[in-house]
């Protein structure tokens, strides 16, 4: 996967220390942008939308 985008909390102070996503039809990858190189995480898109939607209802607003 080469189109790699950093989070859009990724703010001046930790810049270098926030997630990265790519996608493609079928699939969405995490990686930690301190370690590119490292592990990648793989999910089903069904899967990770279900993961998001999780986060957002547990998440203080």
């Amino acid at each position: 996967m080469d189109n790699w985008r950093k989070s859009s909390y990724s703010g001046p102070g930790d810049g270098n220390e926030c997630v990265e996503l790519a996608s493609t039809p079928t699939h969405i990858a995490l990686r930690d942008s301190k370690a590119p190189t490292r592990a990648i995480l793989t999910f089903p898109v069904s899967t990770f939308t279900t993961f998001l939607e999780a986060l957002k209802s547990t998440s203080p607003r």
